[in-house]
Formats: C-alpha cells, sequence, structure tokens
C-alpha cells in the first residue's frame, strides 16, 4: 500500500490552504475520475509544533464513467484513456498542473493487462507532476473501503465492518475494526468475467478461472458459442458460495484456492457488519430483471448474492458509495498528515521512487555506518549508484554533540553517494530532522544536496515520493509505497 503524507515546516501559526487532488481509476469494466479540495490547517496553539490536519474534503468534480477501452483481451488502449483523462480535466476545468496530489489506480484484470505498468506510469506523469501510480489488489480493497464509507461506518460505531467491492474481474475485501485495516483479501469474482456479443449470447470472453469453476458445473464454456441465462444462473450462484466461503459461512473449498488472488480472510475477529461497492454493489442493493443490458454477468452475481447467506446472516450496510468507491477513496482518502520540522538544502523535487534502506544499529553509531555502507549495496546495479533514502527511529530530544556525531556517521555510511554528488535523503521518525540536516550540511560544506525529514515510519522494501513544496514552500507531500507494482 502507499502512504501519501505531508509534513509541514515551521510557519505560520494559522496555516490554511485548499489543494486540489484527482483520483483515476483504470477498472477492468470502467474508467474514471474524480477532483476533490483537501482543506489543510494547523491546528496547533501558537509557538507550538504545528499540529496539521485535513479539517475538510470536498469532491468538486465528478466525471462520465467510461468503458475501459481495451486494444485486446491483454492490452490496454492508453492514447483513448488518456483522450478520455484530457476530456475529463477540460471539463472540470483543470490542468495537470493544477494538481497537487492524487493517485491513478489500475485495477482488477486491468491491472494483469500486458502494458499496464507503461500505461500507469505515463498516466501518472500526464495527470499532475505528483499524482502517484499504484496498484495491487490489498491497496484496491483499502481505497474502495475507504471511498465507500467502510471505514467510517467501522470508526463512528466501533464496529467490526467488511467491505466487499466487486468490480468487473475481482472482488477486493478490507476489514476495518474501529476504524482500522485489520485484513485483507482478493479473489477473481467479478461481473465481467464473462462477457457476450451485444447482439446475441455468443461468448466473446471468459476468464480462464470461471471456465474452470463452470466445468466443475458441468458447463462448458467456449468462444462463440451461444450460453443461457439458467446456466449463467447456476455460475453465478457457485460465485456467491465463493463469497460465502471466504467468510466462513460455509466449508472453504478447493475451488476457492483457486479463485483467491491473495491469501484468504483470516477471520480471527468478529464481522459486525458487511457493506458491498463496485460496480456489481448496485445490482446487489437494487435488483433488475433485465439481466443481460451490459452484455456481461454482473447483474445476474448482484442478484445471486443478494440471495446468498451474506445478506441472511450478516448485518448489511449500504455505503455512502458503490460504483465510484475505489476512484473517491484513490482521490480523497489516500492522505495522511505528518506535522513536524524538516529540512532541505534546495528544491530539487519531485524526487520519486526512492528506495528505502532502513536502520537498526544507531545505538552503535560504528555500526550504523557500517550497516549504510553494506545495504546501499544493494542498490548498486552494473556499477552504478541510484538515489537511495535511509531511515531510522532515532533518539528522542538527543544533545547537539549526539546530532553532530550521527550526522557524522551518516555521512561516512553514505560516502559512495557523496562522491558521486547524489543527494542526501534521510527519513527519521522523531523530532529532529532540522537538526539533523542543518549538520549534514555543513559537515558537507553544501557539497550534496540534502533532505530530511522527521514524523514519519517506513520500512525496508517501502519505496517513497517526495513533491514539490506546497504553502509556500512549509510542507512538502511524501507518498510512502508499501505495495510495488506486480
Amino acid at each position: 500500500m502507499f502512504r501519501p503524507l505531508f509534513v509541514f515546516m515551521k510557519g505560520e501559526d494559522n496555516l490554511k490552504e485548499e489543494i486540489i487532488s484527482v483520483g483515476i481509476d483504470i477498472g477492468t469494466s470502467t474508467t474514471q475520475l474524480i477532483f476533490s479540495k483537501l482543506i489543510i490547517e494547523n491546528t496547533a496553539s501558537a509557538f507550538t509544533i504545528p499540529k496539521i490536519k485535513i479539517v475538510d474534503k470536498q469532491v468538486f468534480f465528478k466525471s462520465e464513467i467510461y468503458f475501459t477501452p481495451l486494444i485486446s483481451s491483454t492490452e490496454i488502449d492508453m492514447e483513448k484513456v488518456k483522450k478520455i483523462i484530457e476530456i475529463e480535466y477540460s471539463k472540470a476545468g483543470i490542468k495537470p498542473e493544477d494538481v497537487k496530489t492524487g493517485a491513478v489506480i489500475i485495477t482488477g484484470e486491468t491491472a494483469r493487462k500486458k502494458n499496464a505498468n507503461n500505461v500507469l506510469n505515463s498516466l501518472s506523469k500526464f495527470a499532475g507532476e505528483f499524482v502517484v501510480a499504484t496498484a495491487g489488489p490489498e491497496l484496491e480493497a483499502i481505497i474502495a473501503g475507504r471511498g465507500a464509507g467502510a471505514e467510517n461506518i467501522s470508526k463512528e460505531n466501533d464496529y467490526c465492518v467488511a467491505n466487499i467491492d466487486i468490480g468487473g474481474g475481482t472482488t477486493n475485501i478490507a476489514v476495518f475494526d474501529s476504524g482500522e485495516v485489520v485484513d485483507t483479501c482478493a479473489l477473481d469474482v467479478g461481473g465481467r468475467l464473462i462477457k457476450f456479443d451485444e447482439n446475441n449470447r455468443k461468448i466473446n470472453y471468459a476468464s480462464n478461472k470461471i471456465i474452470e469453476l463452470a466445468k466443475e458445473l458441468g458447463i462448458d464454456l467456449k468462444l462463440d458459442d451461444e450460453i443461457t441465462l439458467g446456466k449463467i444462473k447456476i455460475i453465478c450462484s457457485r460465485m456467491a458460495e465463493i463469497l460465502e466461503e471466504v467468510f466462513g459461512l460455509r466449508a472453504r473449498s478447493k475451488l476457492l484456492e483457486k479463485m483467491l488472488i491473495t491469501k484468504p480472510l483470516n477471520l480471527n475477529y468478529k464481522i459486525d457488519s458487511i457493506t458491498f461497492s463496485g460496480g456489481v454493489a448496485d445490482f446487489i442493493y437494487n435488483q433488475s430483471d433485465n439481466y443481460l443490458a451490459f452484455n456481461d454477468i454482473g447483474i445476474v452475481l448482484g442478484e445471486a448474492i443478494s440471495k446468498s447467506s451474506l445478506f441472511k446472516k450478516l448485518k448489511v450496510f449500504k455505503p455512502q458509495e458503490t460504483i465510484r468507491a475505489t476512484v473517491i477513496g484513490s482521490g480523497m482518502h489516500t492522505v495522511e498528515l505528518s506535522g513536524s520540522t524538516i529540512m532541505y538544502s534546495k528544491d530539487i523535487f519531485p524526487i520519486k521512487n526512492i528506495p528505502v534502506i532502513r536502520l537498526n544499529n544507531e545505538s552503535d553509531y560504528k555500526l550504523f555506518s557500517s550497516e549504510i555502507e553494506q545495504k546501499i549495496n544493494w542498490f548498486i546495479a552494473n556499477e552504478e549508484l541510484q538515489n537511495i533514502a535511509i531511515a531510522f527511529k532515532g533518539t528522542k530530544n538527543p544533545s547537539f554533540n549526539n546530532v553532530s556525531s550521527l550526522a557524522e556517521k551518516i555521512i561516512t555510511g553514505l560516502n559512495k553517494l557523496v562522491e558521486n554528488r547524489l543527494p542526501i535523503i534521510v527519513i527519521v521518525e522523531n523530532d529532529f530532522a532540522k537538526a539533523l540536516g542543518h549538520s549534514i550540511v555543513n559537515k558537507l560544506n553544501k557539497k550534496n544536496d540534502v533532505v530530511c525529514i522527521d514524523g514519519i515510519r517506513v520500512e525496508n522494501g517501502d519505496f517513497v515520493d517526495i513533491g514539490k513544496p506546497i504553502s509556500n514552500g512549509r510542507v512538502v507531500p511524501i507518498v510512502i509505497k508499501t505495495l510495488l507494482f506486480k
């Protein structure tokens, strides 16, 4: 997953600003985007460390919902997706340079297309200078749960709530306990895993896993064969049973193992209620007898789920958002705030995709330097160094001598970066980044650019993006990406 944060520098006590965020969701079935305003304010009293919060979030534009354009069953039509984004930016009166943060997320079966990674990274640059590209079923589950409002239901009622986001290609489940994510799961259950010709019921697409599921039911799915509504209902009933298995409402089968994309839910908690989001959710809460209106199985699947034990044995809420849950989540609920002082010697932003080295030997400064030197070798490719960030916890309220000694050990450990004039990027949890950053700059005689940020925890394997300062240079947006594109 990724966690965008805003880290504030020392400045005016009553700092308040609006920034524009975009969410773009390229899904199995649909592509859509939203623009929102995030209102950021320093809520701390004067002469104290800033305590920055997002005090309000307002969606001010929702795009049309488009079918995701494909060149073939294995390739996204990037030019058509770009055109969709251009059209909707124009309708909203927004230019890419107006957008300060946000995310492009590629979801469901679309994330498995052969050009998905290239499309994602290209669109993130196209959409705005600091719009993050990301993908991953666990992340999608969490974003959808937040966008649907399940996280808020859980927090406000002290409930354990599972949001089940059912799109065209996948079902992504996030479990929130008192507002905290405690579990996620994803599986290949979706409304467009079988598609038909618009003029008849001849199959023009069926996913491999659904072909296997149908075969277990004695149904042979073949391209260009007609399929009856009766057989579609049998297949969708079995898909609903698979969801029952995920929640422990029936014994787990070998077929469930095949349908899972991630690990199953561990169910070491009691679920108080469930919500549904995604395109199929509209037909769970509101059934239609025009079963094949979209030339797929989504409406039938929605009806099958509404008749399942999920409704009979669990308390069901209708969320704030259904089909727009993921795009709302990516545009509004991917931002956290960290209030602290930071230091940067020069505006070298944005810096993107910086790998993190998490250090563990800070109490022994001799080992600290050698640990840095050792771990830098992880990121030397073809004898070439790349930008990296070192991260550690740090002691609370360190003395001047401690900060000075730590700066020396960091410079020693990062000697290869120093010699190659690469930026020195330091992320520390405790609140002394400004002092540490200035100490490093002075000891280097300003040979290298230095970025030193505190109040943030990152781990080995994380990557960070650091955006251009906003709020008159007092804050930089930071995105921590824990799930990388697969």
